[in-house]
């Protein structure tokens, strides 16, 4: 048996000797312990944060499947939402059938192999949603589409999470259940209801440290970055068609525990 090494909860590795091969495998252990562990909720919802253009399968009147290239954002919760017009094929589907599925996809494999980014096919019900808060945060996250948001035909949708199935790597592929992607928002009514000011504050007087969030924090270019979106396990930013995604280290509920994550995450960002 191997013993645990204190604190870290994870067993020690026996040391495999001097020998070439020995020596392999030291390098191979060593390369184990500096991967951070995969945590398969916070995955698939980092995809869910980062897309924002998904493929929606519906199904026609046949039974036949039926897929299309939709514009997406989410709920503080994660509920994928949708602005769909009622002239497209997609919408008239879900008239007769709600059930749907769709499949997001990070940025990753742009370059090189385009299955490099993780992927999430999220099925489940789509439903009309008139909540202010939904069409708030599609136009944050798409402000392009507040040019046709209020045709006639076109309205907000909301899909209602079944389960997700996420593939984001060798071995890395789970199914999770709606209450495992979605995230518990029942204690951050304050942050909810601040979240509006808080990314129009964010906006208008720290450009600079959005900047360092995405360049020093997330790795990403420099841009005119801007926060379009803030819940409780991180902020979503823009520059262009340039996204990024910072998670926050804990989960914040209130304007006070986003204020002082914010500041801690600017400080962070400016020792790099």
């Amino acid at each position: 048996m191997t013993s645990r090494r204190a604190g870290c909860g994870e067993p020690e590795r026996p040391a495999a000797g001097g020998s070439e091969l020995g020596q392999i495998v030291n390098r191979v252990n060593d390369m184990v312990d500096e991967e951070p562990p995969f945590l398969p909720a916070a995955a698939a919802r980092r995809v869910l944060r980062l897309a924002a253009t998904g493929a929606l399968a519906t199904l026609e009147a046949s039974g036949a499947p039926f897929a299309s290239l939709v514009t997406t954002a989410a709920t503080m919760a994660g509920e994928p939402i949708l602005l769909l017009s009622r002239l497209a094929v997609h919408t008239k589907n879900l008239g007769r059938n709600p059930r749907a599925s769709l499949l997001l996809v990070a940025p990753g494999g742009e370059d090189s192999d385009p299955l490099a980014g993780a992927r999430l096919s999220i099925s489940g019900a789509v439903a009309g949603d008139h909540d202010p808060a939904t069409r708030r945060r599609f136009l944050a996250r798409h402000k392009e589409a507040a040019t046709y948001a209020d045709f006639a035909d076109f309205g907000f949708y909301r899909l209602a999470v079944r389960e997700a199935h996420l593939v984001a790597g060798f071995g890395r592929i789970i199914t999770l259940k709606a209450a495992e992607l979605l995230v518990d928002c029942a204690d951050a009514a304050p942050l909810i209801e601040a979240e509006e000011s808080a990314i129009a504050h964010m906006n208008a007087d720290h450009a600079e440290a959005l900047a360092l969030y995405a360049t020093r924090l997330c790795g990403m270019a420099d841009g005119a970055w801007i926060a379009t979106g803030i819940d409780t396990e991180g902020i979503d930013l823009r520059a262009g068609q340039m996204r990024a995604r910072l998670d926050f280290p804990e989960k914040v509920r209130s304007p006070g525990e986003l204020r002082t994550t914010l500041v801690k995450l600017a400080e962070e960002a400016r020792r790099l």
